[in-house]
């Protein structure tokens, strides 16, 4: 069964599953201890710091292993911030980073810090020179990640750190999706990483610090690992972790290239074989094993499950297969379609047969899922006024010169889209559509829909029935 996900996770390498079995026998022992057995442990996790700290591109002794990525990164905000508490209590951040932190930045918003979010391009990538412009006086702290875990769109990081080196703030970087790709060039001041997303085993991060930069680790304090990561060290993963990002950057460039063509075979087919497809993120700065697409009219829970029942495990940013209903923060951050979301990141080894039969099966999974949901065929009108779609959304007769009026409240992505195509028919060129929906993916996935099919996008305004209003003038 193919598995496209190693943005989540990647599969164990061997090289991590052999040194996790080796160091179960040799790595139990306290490092701290004097004896035979603590001394044979300390070994160990000296040789896995300085592994990994070549990898990174810092010196041993500023680089500290954490249990987890989200935990570096918390300990690498939380420390910065409070180090630099002199300096301000400014922290900017993109509008794209991992959740883990924006998380951070809320907690620093709550106990009344401030926070700055530059926003990205339709790529997803952000203007280096509007981040160096939001490092206003009082930053104390900047967070950027080295590539985008979505979309796979690669940022600036060498032209902001040198931004924020002139302005004398530190730059932390999440480097989580990047780092078994090749080490982060910049002169950065932080860089956290979790050993899962290069194949080591998971319960494993990293946190850097360069010497220099004012850091204040935050909770109780601990003799381990320099105050920064407490409590016992799970040795044999970290050994692992190690390890396997060794091999993998032994492996890169080859591998690299390789998953980079297939990748290209995805964007380039995935449009011409599904109709009505945006292929999102910058084409040529990216990650070369990740690529992310929406599809028009299409349900992301059901087009996921469909796509497993054909043996294909691949995630998706869609707020249909989100509990919280709502779209991904980097998707809305980027302006462009969500519905039918699916992000496809190759894991190393990935056969090119099995991208061939996933672009083979692909055409087909959608298809299947548009005509349950009643897609019109090529977005023409299948309804007329005044009629009831199977979807419960209505479009009600209105007097001449008025717009034509779709009720699609209290139904989910990708109705009210739908809904919308069926319509659009029926009023004359010129005419208007009023949308009114609740779903908060409306408001992406309806200005998306008219980019792709050539209408205009005339705004929104508040709906007395609730929900929001999203005009559409027929423009074709």
């Amino acid at each position: 069964m193919p598995y496209f996900d190693a943005a989540s996770a990647a599969p164990l390498h061997p090289v991590a599953r052999q040194a996790l079995l080796a160091s179960l026998d040799e790595g139990w022992a306290d490092p701290a201890r004097l004896y035979r057995e603590g001394r044979r442990a300390r070994l160990l996790l000296d040789a896995a710091r300085e592994a990994a700290a070549e990898a990174v591109g810092c010196r041993a002794d500023e680089l500290v292993f954490t249990p987890s990525g989200t935990r570096a990164v918390h300990a690498g905000v939380s420390g910065a911030l409070a180090g630099r508490r002199r300096a301000g209590n400014r922290l900017v951040v993109s509008a794209v980073e991992h959740s883990s932190v924006l998380h951070a930045a809320e907690v620093h918003a709550a106990a009344g810090g401030t926070v700055a979010e530059v926003p990205v391009d339709r790529s997803g990538a952000v203007d280096a020179g509007a981040f160096a412009a939001a490092l206003g006086e009082g930053t104390a702290l900047a967070c950027l990640q080295s590539a985008n875990h979505e979309v796979g769109t690669a940022q600036p990081v060498a032209e902001v750190a040198e931004a924020c080196r002139g302005v004398g703030v530190p730059l932390l970087v999440d480097a989580a999706q990047s780092l078994g790709w090749g080490p982060v060039e910049g002169g950065w001041s932080l860089l956290a990483a979790s050993a899962h997303k290069w194949g080591g085993p998971a319960g494993v991060g990293l946190l850097a610090v360069r010497k220099g930069v004012r850091f204040a680790p935050q909770g109780p304090s601990d003799e381990r690992e320099s105050g920064r990561a407490p409590g016992f060290e799970n040795l044999p993963a970290i050994v692992a972790a190690a390890a396997s990002l060794r091999a993998v950057r032994a492996e890169a460039e080859a591998e690299g290239a390789r998953l980079r063509e297939l990748v290209d075979r995805i964007r380039a087919r995935v449009p011409e074989l599904v109709p009505d497809v945006e292929v999102v993120g910058d084409p040529v700065r990216r990650l070369p094993h990740l690529v992310t697409f929406s599809c028009l009219y299409v349900d992301g829970e059901t087009l996921l499950h469909e796509l497993d029942r054909e043996g294909f495990s691949v995630s998706s940013g869609s707020s249909c297969t989100s509990s919280t209903l709502t779209p991904s923060h980097v998707l809305r951050a980027m302006g462009v379609l969500s519905e039918g979301n699916v992000r496809v990141s190759l894991p190393a080894g990935t056969p090119a047969e099995d991208v061939d039969r996933f672009l083979d099966v692909l055409p087909g999974v959608v298809a299947g899922v548009r005509e349950r949901l009643g897609v019109p065929g090529a977005a023409a009108s299948a309804a007329g006024s005044g009629a009831v779609a199977a979807s419960g959304a209505v479009a009600e007769d209105v007097p001449a010169g008025d717009a034509l009026v779709v009720d699609a409240l209290g139904r989910r992505c990708p109705i009210p889209v739908i809904e919308l195509a069926k319509v659009i028919g029926d009023v004359p060129v010129g005419g208007t559509v009023r949308v009114l929906a609740d779903d908060e993916a409306a408001r992406l996935d309806i200005p998306a829909w008219c980019e792709m099919r050539g209408q205009e996008y005339l705004g929104e305004e508040p709906s007395a029935r609730g929900g929001v209003a999203y005009l559409v003038r027929r423009t074709a």
